[in-house]
């Protein structure tokens, strides 16, 4: 009988996980989850593409990170697939050998769908396909995920728990995925472009940059913690803000003029077409 991975709980602390692909987001990952002391040291491990960056990043995160995919595939019972979409399919045909139904996939690669790397992996392999967004970094990140033919309810769990130590989770239907890229995904370059905009609109109205920048950000920080923690509609709360005849009234009808909300929609739709357009190849 092969030994098996007990996936009966969401406990991550026996499990041994790799992030295949360790650039931007596999990097963001595994800081956080080093961050968050989710998993000793010993049990995380990574690949990236050259031998003199593998070294760079064994030193400085303090785990094995090697250019071997195939032997870390094998030392890992959850792995990690953070490489380019193009690169998928070429990955998963070089890790087969070490695939095995009692494995995790999990990818993060945006638009690869869980049908695509079941086929190419041959063996019933449990594959979620996740799409965090780089806050994750910090613990406050937003990942989706969506559950491929072959994945039960305590690889799910698992899956969760990992995504949870870098913050919150949803589980989508995979058709929702796209606009889950173009949403919260992309949406962060989004939010930095309108916290930029107001940080420069506190400087033309006279604000040192410095103390512009910081009341930019708390303030949409703390408008965010608002619509996360009292639940109440945004619509609902930018109406607390407004008062007849006030200051903030003139402000929105600058911003209804300017299109800003249609700007906002449009923008997550184009983000969201780009990544169906990526997944057709």
């Amino acid at each position: 009988m092969p030994t098996t991975t007990d996936f009966s709980n969401s406990d991550l602390s026996n499990s041994r996980i790799a992030v295949l692909g360790a650039g931007k987001m596999g990097g963001i990952l595994l800081q956080a989850f080093l961050k968050q002391q989710i998993l000793s040291p010993d049990r995380l491990f990574a690949t990236v593409a050259h031998a003199e960056r593998a070294a760079a990043l064994s030193s400085q995160w303090g785990i094995e990170v090697s250019t071997d995919n195939v032997a870390i595939a094998g030392k890992a019972d959850v792995i990690l697939i953070g490489v380019k979409p193009f690169q998928v399919p070429a990955l998963i045909e070089e890790i087969r050998p070490a695939l095995t139904s009692d494995k995790l996939l999990i990818s993060f690669a945006a638009s690869v769908r869980t049908e695509a790397i079941e086929k190419t992996a041959v063996e019933e392999v449990p594959v979620v396909r996740a799409m965090p967004n780089t806050p994750s970094m910090l613990g406050a990140g937003i990942s989706a995920l969506c559950r491929g033919r072959f994945v039960q309810p305590q690889h799910m769990a698992l899956a969760e728990s990992l995504f949870a130590a870098v913050g919150r989770t949803v589980i989508v239907d995979e058709k929702h995925m796209d606009a889950v890229t173009g949403l919260s995904a992309s949406g962060p370059a989004f939010i930095y472009i309108i916290l930029e905009s107001l940080a420069e609109a506190g400087v033309k109205v006279g604000l040192p940059r410095d103390i512009a920048t910081l009341l930019a950000a708390q303030t949409t920080f703390g408008a965010a913690k608002m619509v996360l923690e009292t639940g109440y509609h945004p619509a609902l709360l930018k109406d607390a803000v407004t008062t007849p005849a006030g200051c903030t009234i003139d402000g929105i009808l600058e911003l209804e003029e300017g299109g800003l909300r249609v700007t906002l929609i449009k923008a997550v739709m184009r983000a969201t077409q780009r990544a169906k357009e990526l997944a057709a190849g």
